[in-house]
């Protein structure tokens, strides 16, 4: 029997086995490209962006969803193969000069699909490698296209996912839209704008993207997060990005369109979130909740009961992976990436919490690059309203990317900085490059994460419990780092940290 019509039976089998063909379930990842809460669903009156609202009045809103990795190409290589970036091997970004990579012995999504007989498509921004480790039937990516195109050109990606659908066989399906907006794009492409918010507006020299009506805001407009710097630059900042944000969710209204008309829409599940933290102070390549908090809605067509409800049990994008192989009922492989050691998941299946509420409330994260430059290595854990970060590198200061560099935002902070005028910033950039090692927060009563609660005597019970908690799931994933920065890792014989007494 092939491998798809197995999958064909279980779903049968699922609804009694009944005589009436039973649509195979179907699998549609929507990801946005730094995006935040600035979505309706998530609260934020400024913005208009009906389709993601109506997307979570059809499926279930998670309210502490977390990436595994504050950083593209590592994030999006944490969702592609369940393993936080230390483990899959994508350190940092993979194009050009910086180059990380994924092991070449890594089960990714689209491999395992593959094999299991599901039909793999992939639209959009990829940024992920080797190709073997990482393949698709179907893929329109920066690496045979132009991801202007492919990523923000939202009549170019119905085209496609309307080409993807219509070439659909007797298989199930997993496709992954992966827009582009809206990262920043000042740095590449300036004409366009610091978001990209005047491509395709119309203009002259901008293009013309036929199925977008350009949605303008006002400075004083937008929503401004906490840790963001409440000044004009960044609310203009903001307010481009609000126009980026407009265009992905009217591509995305565009795509659940194809999907309704190809009559998949009531056999796919139909998941959106985004990759890591907005490209703003404290957000993007931030352990903080800031840079690691990330919108999540799950809507499946088989659990209409959780519709429009909004869930606090915490996930991980470390469950994507998962999730998507629970619906297909796909078991993970037994594997080793290196000698005997097998590979597990450390994440879970999202699909009970469709049932009902769940008690989940940890969540694990893992940098080590961004920029090949950028060497931060840090480890953090949330449980409850505790969050515990370590920053290994915490003698350097921490770094800064470079479209995050030029960003109107960041050029006023640098410039208000020197001048020693106010930063209107909850924090001063001193404080920003140097951290110390351990952050203890209590979210609960610091939400903005300001108050380091770790050399509080009276939190020690807290800080051993959590550091205990990340510690088991760093040697759980066979953290390279877990030993650092006062200990070598020794592991031929028998895995054990061995002191440098580098007086750190």
């Amino acid at each position: 029997m092939r491998p798809w019509a197995l999958l064909l039976l279980l779903g049968a089998l699922r609804t009694g086995g009944s005589a009436a063909p039973v649509p195979a379930r179907n699998v549609l990842l929507l990801l946005a490209d730094d995006g935040g809460f600035e979505i309706g669903a998530y609260n934020n009156s400024a913005i208009r962006t009906p389709n993601l609202d109506a997307l979570a009045r059809r499926g279930l809103v998670f309210q502490n969803a977390f990436t595994s990795v504050s950083s593209c190409s590592p994030s999006r290589a944490s969702i592609l193969t369940g393993l936080p970036q230390h483990q899959n091997g994508m350190y940092g970004l993979h194009q050009d000069v910086h180059h990380f990579n994924s092991f070449d012995g890594v089960r990714s999504l689209p491999l395992l699909l593959s094999h299991a007989g599901v039909r793999t498509g992939i639209i959009g921004k990829k940024h992920v490698g080797p190709g073997a480790v990482y393949p698709f039937d179907f893929a329109y990516t920066e690496e045979n296209s132009s991801v202007l195109q492919t990523g923000r050109n939202i009549t170019r990606i119905k085209e496609l996912v309307r080409r993807f659908l219509q070439s659909q066989d007797e298989r199930p399906f997993f496709l992954y839209v992966a827009f582009h907006d809206p990262h920043r794009c000042g740095h590449s492409q300036p004409q366009y704008g610091a978001f990209c918010e005047k491509f395709g507006n119309g203009e002259s020299g901008m293009g013309w993207i036929p199925d977008w009506k350009p949605q303008i805001y006002h400075p004083e407009q937008v929503q401004v997060p906490a840790f963001v710097p409440d000044t004009p630059a960044a609310r203009a900042d903001l307010a481009a990005q609000y126009t980026t944000i407009g265009r992905m969710d009217q591509g995305i209204g565009l795509v659940l369109q194809e999907l309704r008309r190809a009559g998949f829409l009531n056999s796919t599940l139909v998941i959106y979130t985004s990759d890591n933290g907005i490209p703003f102070p404290g957000g993007r390549t931030n352990l903080y909740r800031s840079g690691t908090a990330q919108p999540l809605l799950l809507s499946s067509p088989e659990h209409r009961r959780r519709w429009g409800q909004v869930s606090p049990a915490f996930a991980s994008l470390l469950d994507l992976t998962p999730t998507i192989l629970d619906w297909f009922s796909i078991p993970y492989p037994a594997y080793s990436i290196f000698g005997s050691r097998q590979v597990q998941l450390t994440g879970k299946s999202l699909l009970p919490a469709l049932e009902s509420e769940q008690p989940w409330a940890t969540a694990f994260s893992s940098q080590s690059h961004h920029e090949v430059t950028m060497y931060y290595p840090m480890r953090a854990v949330q449980h409850g309203h505790f969050r515990l970060i370590h920053n290994l590198n915490y003698k350097m200061p921490f770094p800064i990317d470079q479209d995050f560099y030029v960003s109107p935002t960041f050029q006023d902070l640098l410039n208000r900085t020197r001048a020693g005028q106010p930063t209107h910033w909850d924090k001063t950039l001193h404080q920003y490059y140097y951290r110390q090692r351990w952050e203890l927060f209590d979210c609960s009563r610091d939400p903005s994460e300001r108050q380091n609660l770790a050399p509080d005597p009276r939190y020690a019970p807290t800080f051993q419990l959590l550091r205990a908690q990340l510690l088991k799931w760093q040697w759980d994933t066979g953290d390279p780092w877990v030993c650092a920065p006062d200990a070598v890792l020794e592991e031929k014989l028998s895995p054990q940290c061995q002191p440098l007494h580098n007086e750190l």
